[in-house]
């Protein structure tokens, strides 16, 4: 067996940050998710999947109307499939349930 100077062809390449941003997308995948967006509507779904520019689509997707008052979210507006645009995208929220579910999810090994 010959042996070379230098870094041996058996390592494994770092892991780079990107590939770790990728990981942690791909744990989110099919949890619950609330995005509020610029118009003051909440939606509340299954997240499937995004996109470089940061459109989200959600699946079983509900709809909440803005309300003055904070305890009273009324009736949600059932929409199904729906694709939130990136650029309306104030925040997002993952469930804390889902997060249990999902193994080993932000832990460090």
């Amino acid at each position: 067996m010959i042996e070379e100077n230098g870094p041996s062809v058996h390592e494994q390449p770092e892991v780079s940050s990107s590939s770790k941003a990728r990981q942690k997308l791909e744990g989110l995948l099919n949890k619950n998710m609330r995005i509020r967006m610029t118009d003051g509507r909440t939606l509340v779904g299954l997240f499937l999947c995004t996109d470089r520019d940061c459109n989200v689509i959600l699946g079983s997707a509900q709809e909440f109307l803005k309300s003055s008052d904070t305890f009273s979210q009324g009736e949600p507006r059932v929409l199904g499939l729906a694709m939130i645009p990136g650029h309306h995208v104030v925040s997002i929220e993952v469930e804390a349930d889902s997060l249990e579910d999902a193994e080993g999810f932000g832990a460090s090994h």
